[in-house]
């Protein structure tokens, strides 16, 4: 696994710093599944408890930003089998070993029938599944849902190059394609492509994120099944199953899901609502996790 530190302090570090934060690690299917709880900052009620699930490559970082506008939740945020800091699962890293790895997290830790499940992006994949499947929970949060197939998106010309990407990383032998995989370059150019604000020092930031934990995948088995999970599936699959109140909190410039797309997969779920956040593509989580945050404290109230 490549560990590079980030090298640009956080915008949300000074919000993150005011929660007391406890790391922990359980066992869930074959998996030594390392997580993060979150607190309100001190003198706050934690009035829901909420389970957040990553995006493709990322770990639990990402969500941070989000986690620092959630004045009245607790959060509890594991890195996916595989990636970060958790070791893969038993067997292949498919959208339902996924799904069924969330479903058992949450029952080992005890949360209760009424906690929150959160996903961002290919997070959004797996706790639709999770929840269609029969993971017990009082409502569905989805930041940036993949709301069809990634190949028929905005950008789908660039998601069959992702396709090659990884195809390659597969054919040659181990050692050429994990530095395939793992290319910096490469990187770069998929943080580039999804980045929308103008901001220098934001920008900055973004992409240091992106060196820092883009590449904490623990082998190349474990990558290749989640990017083939991750383009062979979507949430419109498993929306129709998914019974408690939902909310989509999408973007419009979004280029792994255009907003029609978005507008068609409300109308899947038997109970959803539809946030859209404006000026922003596939890093809500990034460039506006203070109106994520507030869209997310109102639907929970």
């Amino acid at each position: 696994m490549i560990v590079r530190p980030p090298r640009v302090k956080s915008p949300y570090r000074a919000r993150l710093d005011v929660r007391a934060v406890r790391d922990d690690v359980v066992e869930v299917g074959g998996s030594l599944t390392r997580y993060w709880t979150y607190e309100p900052p001190e003198g706050q009620e934690a009035r829901v408890t909420i389970v957040a699930v990553h995006g493709f490559r990322g770990d639990h970082h990402g969500l941070e930003p989000v986690v620092a506008h959630l004045d009245h939740a607790r959060v509890v945020m594991p890195d996916l089998p595989g990636f970060g800091e958790s070791t893969p699962l038993d067997g292949e890293h498919s959208v339902a070993a996924y799904a069924h790895w969330l479903t058992a997290f949450v029952a080992t830790l005890s949360l209760g029938d009424d906690v929150v499940v959160l996903g961002h992006s290919f997070g959004s994949i797996v706790t639709s599944a999770a929840v269609a499947d029969g993971l017990r929970a009082s409502r569905l949060i989805l930041v940036n849902p993949i709301a069809a197939p990634a190949l028929q998106g905005p950008r789908g010309v660039v998601t069959r190059l992702a396709v090659f990407y990884y195809w390659a990383g597969a054919a040659l032998p181990e050692r050429a394609g994990q530095q395939v995989l793992r290319n910096a370059a490469v990187t770069r150019f998929t943080s580039l492509a999804m980045v929308k604000t103008h901001d220098r020092a934001l920008r900055r930031w973004i992409h240091d994120q992106h060196d820092s934990f883009f590449s904490r995948f623990s082998d190349r088995r474990v990558v290749l099944d989640a990017f083939r999970a991750s383009v062979s599936s979507d949430v419109s699959t498993y929306a129709a199953r998914v019974t408690v109140p939902t909310l989509l909190i999408a973007a419009d410039r979004d280029d792994i899901t255009a907003l029609p797309a978005q507008h068609r997969l409300q109308t899947l779920f038997p109970d959803a609502t539809l946030d859209v956040i404006e000026g922003v593509g596939h890093l809500i989580h990034y460039e506006k996790p203070r109106q994520a945050a507030a869209a997310i404290e109102a639907f929970v109230r």
